[in-house]
Formats: structure tokens, C-alpha cells, sequence
């Protein structure tokens, strides 16, 4: 394959700071493996007023039974893949198998099938490198003619220590983007683990916060934005730049989806790429629910990620024009009026009923059977069109024997 304009790659997956738990930094720009390979000079790390919370202790038992990696996508590695998208013409993404991922960091969670597919359905992504190697050298980019190698702000290793982009750093092939802040695998394993709802973005009281804040790695004393977590702050500027921007065009089919879309995984991804197939110019609005919404028909500490974080992770995806953040339970007459929904899709999943326990979908149902026939009328008609005009040139071809 050749690239005829600049490419670039990403590959997936002083005194060094330290977090609020006194762990030090690793990873980091200022972190211990970052300033070993550049030479430093630093004094030996000193565990002995480390404070693990409980997140650390969680996590640190599945690691001990072989129960728990790091291959969930979330809308860090989205923003990642903006950024490097952005520094070039045409991003290409290398994908590590199954077998590379067990060798240097453990067990996937999902199968390298499915990590192609969810790396694909991110919209900045334009091709994807399958089986690409966990270290990255000069030789992987010139077989798919990328200038640059595009990665995060801090270090990844291989399992001997080695870092996995030096080639590519000495040749002056590598540049670095910023590591999303607020979000860390490590704090989504940690919601999960300790069953809280201190990340919800409906707490009333900040008591909840205060009391869990240190158990996702990160107090007000923290320094670290890698080994540390720091809560999530969305802002208008972040919405902008996942958005999409685009109206729908007459002629688009606006179809409309609601739910959670909680850890944005490859059931969403199918469940997405299935309604974008429905039609040909399909316009996909996303409606998300708020957190207390979702808490009430899926119960325990759900959603895991607040409606901030799912918001772009829903934007992220290729198959989804627009979102509505805190859509209304119930799809009502007004939401697709106001919207011009042609179609409304739900999954094979369960409908919960709402509060008064009513059929959220039950206002759709006579409008879109209607919407329905008039679509497939469309269809046939248009489809009546391209018959005629082609049996119109088998004439034409048979008049010229």
C-alpha cells in the first residue's frame, strides 16, 4: 500500500512525581522509566510511606489469580487518535494480537477480532494495521509508508524493561501527544471494583466524593496524571472537537437510538454498525441518558462512566452524526418531531419499563409503522426508477447488435 501524503502511526495499547497515595510515578514525562532512559540520575524510590487504597489492593488480588487486563477502549484512546489524526493526513492504527498482548502486559479481555473492529469504528482511525508488533521500529512504518509514529506522554515497555518506541525516538520518527486527563482504565476498573457512585454526575452531596476520591489514586495532593486519576471535567471546547458538526441533508434517514451506552464496547459497535446499514444516506442520533436514569433500570453503581465520559465515547464512533445528552426515557412525539426521525431502533436487549411503568417505545410504535411504510414506499419507488433506467441501456445495447 502507498500513502501519497504524510502518515502517521499509532500503536495501541528532577525527582519522578508521585500520587496521593506516595506510589511513584512510572510512566510519566517526570516518571522513574522516563528519566532512567534519558540518563538521569535519581534516587532510589522509597516505598516505605506508600498508602495503597483500595483500588490498588482490588486491582493488585485479580492481577495474583491472572483475572484482569487493560484492553477496554474509552474515550482517552479516542482523544489520543484525534490528536495524532491531526498532526498528519491519513492515520493508521497498529493493532497488537492476542499473543503480543500476553506476552507483555497479560490476558486481553478482547479477542483481537474485536479490538480491530472497535479501533475501526473510531472516525479519526483510517486504516488499521492488524497484528501489528508491541515495538515499533523504522521498518514497520516504512511497510506502511508512514512518516511518524504518534504516541502518549508517557512510556510504555516492553516485559524486559525495554522501551518500545526507542528506535523510532532516535531516528526522529516519533511524536507524542497529550495524555487524556480524568480517565484511566485503572479508575474505570476501580468504579467497577469498589461498587461506588461517587463518579455519577447527579451526587447532590459532595460527601460521597470526598470520602472515595483517594480510591481511585488521586487526592488533592496528587501529582501524577498517569499512575494518578483525576475526576473528569467536561468541557465545551471537548465536545466540539469529538463532534461531528454535520446537519442532516435532505435525503438523509435520521434514525434515532437511546440508552446507556456504558463502557462503550464491540456489542455497541455491532448493535451501531447494524443500524447505519439500514439505510443509504443514514443520519444516527445517539439519545444518552442521564446518570440517575440509568442507575434506576440498571441498578448496583451504574452507569460506570457519568454522562460526560459516555457522551464522547458515543461521539467517537464513525456510525453516530449527533447526540442528545439526557435524553428523556420515554421517546416521545416532540423528541421526534423536533429531531425529524425517520426510524427508531432498539437492540435485542430488554425494555425496561419506565417510572409509571409504561412502554417508553409505546408512542413510537403507530407513528414509525407509518414512517415505516413510507420509507419502504421510498425505497420501492426510487428502486422501480434504477429498473427502468437499466432495462432502458439493455435496449439500447441490444439495438446497436
Amino acid at each position: 500500500m502507498s500513502v501519497p501524503f504524510p502518515a502517521c502511526w499509532v500503536a495501541a495499547a528532577l525527582l519522578w512525581s508521585e500520587t496521593a497515595a506516595s506510589i511513584p510515578d512510572y510512566r510519566g514525562p517526570n516518571g522513574i522509566w522516563t528519566l532512567l532512559q534519558k540518563g538521569r540520575s535519581i534516587r532510589a524510590p522509597d516505598l516505605s510511606e506508600a498508602e495503597p487504597t483500595l483500588t490498588h489492593m482490588s486491582i493488585a488480588c485479580l492481577h495474583k489469580h491472572n483475572l484482569v487486563s487493560y484492553d477496554m477502549v474509552h474515550y482517552g484512546h479516542s482523544n489520543q487518535l484525534r490528536q495524532a489524526r491531526a498532526m498528519g493526513d491519513y492515520l493508521i492504527v497498529g493493532v497488537h494480537t492476542d499473543e503480543e498482548i500476553a506476552k507483555h502486559k497479560g490476558p486481553p479481555v478482547f479477542t483481537q477480532e474485536e479490538r480491530y473492529k472497535m479501533v475501526q469504528a473510531i472516525k479519526w482511525v483510517d486504516e488499521i494495521a492488524p497484528g501489528a508488533p508491541y515495538v515499533t521500529t523504522l521498518e514497520t512504518l516504512d511497510k506502511y509508508n508512514c512518516d511518524f509514529c504518534v504516541h502518549g506522554d508517557d512510556i510504555t515497555l516492553t516485559v524486559d524493561g525495554k522501551d518500545t518506541y526507542e528506535e523510532v525516538k532516535t531516528a526522529g520518527r516519533y511524536r507524542e501527544c497529550k495524555r487524556t486527563q480524568g480517565v484511566s482504565t485503572t479508575d474505570l476498573v476501580g468504579r467497577m471494583l469498589l461498587m461506588t457512585k461517587a463518579h455519577h454526575s447527579n451526587i447532590d452531596e459532595d460527601l460521597d466524593y470526598r470520602k472515595h476520591t483517594d480510591n481511585f489514586g488521586k487526592g488533592p495532593k496528587g501529582h501524577s496524571p498517569w499512575t494518578g486519576v483525576s475526576q473528569f471535567l467536561q468541557t465545551s471546547q471537548k465536545i466540539i472537537q469529538f463532534a461531528s458538526g454535520k446537519e442532516p441533508q435532505p435525503g438523509d434517514t435520521i434514525i434515532y437510538v437511546a440508552g446507556a451506552f456504558d463502557l462503550f464496547h464491540i456489542g455497541h459497535v455491532d448493535f451501531l454498525e447494524k443500524v447505519h446499514q439500514l439505510a443509504e444516506k443514514p443520519y444516527i442520533i445517539a439519545g444518552l441518558h442521564f446518570d440517575q436514569e440509568v442507575n434506576r433500570y440498571k441498578g448496583k453503581n451504574y452507569p460506570i462512566m457519568n454522562i460526560h465520559e459516555r457522551t464522547l465515547s458515543v461521539l467517537a464512533c464513525r456510525y453516530v452524526s449527533e447526540v442528545v445528552i439526557g435524553a428523556p426515557y420515554a421517546v416521545t412525539a416532540d423528541l421526534l418531531d423536533h429531531f425529524r426521525v425517520t426510524l427508531v431502533c432498539h437492540g435485542m436487549t430488554e425494555v425496561v419499563p419506565d417510572k409509571d411503568g409504561s412502554d417508553p417505545y409505546e408512542r413510537v410504535l403507530p407513528r414509525q409503522l407509518l414512517g415505516r411504510l413510507e420509507f419502504e414506499a421510498r425505497n420501492q419507488k426510487k428502486e422501480a426508477k434504477e429498473l427502468a433506467v437499466l432495462e432502458a441501456m439493455k435496449r439500447l445495447e441490444e439495438e446497436k447488435h
